[in-house]
């Protein structure tokens, strides 16, 4: 179906912090899509057909032969275009202006900007006290504008931190707007998009709207199936298409015995019961935990749950006449991610939570309603569609479930010890307020036993490790900064309430996302 909203486009140059140029936008309601540069061509502009072009920044270096460059044809769709760091040298160069290497004129981190005496609607909101701080972060400077800029801004080594060309509304920062660091660079985004003319219609109700009657459109009278894990996304991505299709979705709720202390029937429960989903409930504990019996390696463990995940699902995929389709939780940075900007490959810093290869395999076609979504999205698109709060906020839970977080060999037994004090640690979080605060919680079992004293007796238990992290938009993580209060009442109650643990520490490591889990 054609796309019925403005689009902005952003041409990625290479910048880690592109992401963010699309939730500052998404945030004001704009839809926005992000494409590296040399999938930009003459062609895709033509079909694209974008409002308004946005330039990011990037780590090249425009003064190098080969570096990174948009199509010539960008300058002439008649758009507003606006240029980051990067993407400001990027427009110097191309429209006739000169960039030069350092040369003592660098700026990493914070910088002031203040204002020339002229003022233009892209500022509004701006200088209104002497300075507005910024983040800075560039090695190149520009040394002359491109003719029929000026100079609206500027900083103690960036003499054109903010210039324009107001008749064909162009205009490039040399700091970066979307990061924190830049307090008022919202508004900078919100000016922009409101002087290009974008309505601000990108809301979860119309997109709800827009997706119904996408997925009616792809599907037909076929069937789907659903891998259904409880998490958000194909929470939200299974109501989405059951209300698009009703009885034609089936889902199947693989139970590998991994999961947390009364989740399959809360799932279960909530999807065919209140929902009227129609849920294939696989129970298939012993098969898992039997061939994982005696694997301690974590890589193991997450490839032989992988592949076990994928003959499971199409044994009971095979049960159902007549599916054509599969529907997946993709989302957008999934999307963004899976496109190298380089074209090179990237470290590998653990085996994929998700399911590989999986529609390969099975020969179905993939409906991912949510492949445009951020994650706060997918939480809005969920409360439209009437999903409960506590399925919507629900921390992130990984596919392998409590396999990677019973580091070593795992046995019923540690499972059952690691569920119960999970559930006391979650409870002790909540009961403090504290969960919608937190990213993601949980408790992992150490491969150790301890020496301890409980009350006369002397005892030989497992020790346990909590682990809390925030974060914003699953980019970046820090620990969660519990009080001593709090972490002695949590460990005090995991002693007392759950046999098999005598000690309990905190993990104030902080991490990138991909590492939070415990193997």
């Amino acid at each position: 179906m054609t796309q019925t909203h403005d689009r902005l486009l952003i041409i990625d140059f290479g910048s880690q912090v592109t992401q963010l140029i699309a939730r500052r936008l998404r945030e004001l309601n704009v839809y926005c899509e992000i494409h590296p540069y040399q999938n930009v061509s003459d062609a895709f502009l033509a079909e694209f057909a974008p409002k308004a072009v946005i330039f990011s920044g990037g780590p090249d270096s425009v003064t190098r032969e080969g570096s990174p460059r948009p199509p010539q044809s960008v300058y002439d769709l008649g758009v507003p275009i606006l240029g980051i760091c990067y993407g400001q040298q990027v427009m110097m160069h191309d429209l006739g202006g000169k960039v030069e290497r350092g040369h003592g004129t660098a700026e990493f981190g914070r910088a002031y900007v203040t204002p020339d005496d002229q003022r233009i609607d892209l500022l509004a909101g701006w200088f209104l006290e002497a300075r507005e701080q910024v983040w800075m972060s560039h090695g190149d400077h520009v040394s002359q504008i491109a003719p029929g800029f000026e100079v609206y801004g500027t900083s103690p080594n960036a003499p054109f931190a903010i210039t324009a060309d107001l008749s064909r509304n162009f205009f490039a920062v040399q700091f970066h707007p979307e990061v924190h660091h830049t307090p008022n660079g919202k508004t900078l985004y919100e000016n922009f998009v409101r002087l290009a003319g974008f309505k601000g219609d990108w809301t979860m109700d119309a997109y709800r709207d827009e997706a119904v009657r996408r997925i009616r459109e792809q599907v037909g009278d076929a069937k789907v199936i659903c891998a259904l894990s409880g998490g958000v996304d194909s929470s939200v991505a299974a109501a989405l298409i059951h209300e698009a299709i009703g009885d034609q979705l089936t889902c199947v709720f693989v139970d590998h015995g991994l999961l947390r202390l009364n989740e399959a029937e809360e799932v279960v429960g909530m999807f065919r019961d209140h929902m009227n989903l129609s849920v294939i409930h696989a129970q298939e504990q012993d098969l898992f935990l039997g061939e994982l019996e005696g694997v301690s390696d974590p890589e193991v463990k997450r490839k032989t749950i992988g592949r076990l995940f994928i003959d499971v699902f199409q044994k009971y995929a095979d049960q159902i006449d007549g599916a054509r389709f599969l529907a997946q939780g993709t989302l957008y940075p999934d999307v963004i991610e899976s496109v190298s900007f380089s074209g090179g490959p990237s470290v590998t810093i653990k085996s994929h939570h998700n399911v590989g290869g999986l529609p390969e395999k099975m020969g179905l076609t993939l409906v991912e309603p949510l492949r445009e979504l951020f994650k706060d999205e997918v939480r809005a698109l969920g409360h439209e569609l009437g999903l409960p709060a506590s399925f919507i906020g629900r921390h992130p839970f990984p596919g392998p479930g409590l396999a990677i977080r019973c580091p070593g060999e795992i046995t019923r037994d540690k499972l059952e010890i690691l569920r119960k004090a999970d559930a006391v640690y979650i409870d002790q979080i909540r009961k403090h307020g504290l969960y919608d605060d937190i990213w993601q919680a949980f408790v992992a079992i150490l491969p150790v036993r301890t020496v301890g004293v409980m009350g006369d007796g002397r005892t030989y238990d497992f020790a346990c490790a909590l682990r809390a992290v925030t974060s914003v938009d699953g980019m970046t993580a820090d620990y969660y900064p519990f009080s001593h209060d709090f972490l002695g009442e949590t460990a005090t109650r995991i002693i007392n309430e759950v046999p098999g643990i005598n000690r309990v520490t905190y993990d104030i490591t902080s991490k990138p996302p991909g590492t939070i889990e415990w193997e």
